[in-house]
């Protein structure tokens, strides 16, 4: 481009930036396959901008495989000029999964440890994530993950008619706001953490949960697609 217009180098990439132009750099996308992603979608976003009279809205999942890692050294603290600094090797403490629930009006969390995630330890969650509501309607937001939908999961959803399950389409689990807080999560407490055994980190994710719900607020929500841009927010 320079080249071509006569101009140097670092004009061309001072013109760049102001602009936020990156053409060195490339992203990549999974487009979902559902034929019914509209339909999908759209009845999710109507629970977060107009949710049903009486109702709740929560959002569940689980992030798995959680590991406790603990570093061979101590951490260097943070200090002018300096960054934290952990050291390179690490021991593996074990592996914990934790699920979460989002209550959509609040941004608060219900959250449990299990020592694994399977579809007996889904369904405990979700009778613990719903008691509570005394008899409104929950309905509640989860990805296509096949534990979500065996046999175990209807026969509850049979016994427990006031809560409704609404699945997300195929390869769009980031229309489930928890997927928002497992992000905040992971920066906050995981990618810095150091633990030094399974219960040590369950500890700490739980003491987190503590934390975050003292000072909850719902999200402030967005969402594009190329033809439309559709903001979701909660009071």
């Amino acid at each position: 481009m320079a080249t071509r217009h006569g101009v140097s180098q670092s004009f061309v990439s001072r013109l760049w930036r102001r602009h936020g132009l990156r053409p060195h750099q490339l992203d990549y996308y999974v487009a979902s396959p559902d034929p019914d992603f509209e339909t999908k979608a759209a009845a999710i976003l109507g629970l977060y901008l107009n949710p049903p009279a009486h109702a709740v809205v929560l959002c569940i999942d689980e992030k798995s495989h959680i590991q406790a890692l603990d570093r061979t050294q101590p951490t260097l603290p943070l200090k002018p000029g300096q960054r934290e600094r952990h050291s390179f090797e690490y021991l593996r403490r074990g592996t914990l999964s934790l699920y979460a629930a989002l209550e959509v009006s609040s941004g608060r969390v219900r959250g449990k440890c299990a020592p694994r995630h399977n579809a007996a330890e889904f369904v405990q969650f979700l009778h613990e994530a719903t008691r509570g509501y005394s008899r409104k309607r929950i309905h509640v937001i989860v990805d296509n993950l096949s534990a979500h939908k065996t046999p175990e999961v209807q026969a509850w959803l049979a016994r427990h008619p006031r809560v409704h399950l609404h699945y997300t389409p195929t390869y769009s689990s980031w229309l489930n706001q928890v997927e928002l807080w497992f992000s905040k999560l992971e920066r906050d407490c995981i990618a810095r953490g150091i633990f030094s055994s399974t219960f040590d980190l369950k500890r700490k994710l739980l003491a987190y949960i503590e934390r975050h719900n003292a000072e909850a607020k719902p999200f402030l929500w967005t969402y594009r697609n190329p033809k439309r841009r559709i903001r979701v927010t909660h009071q």
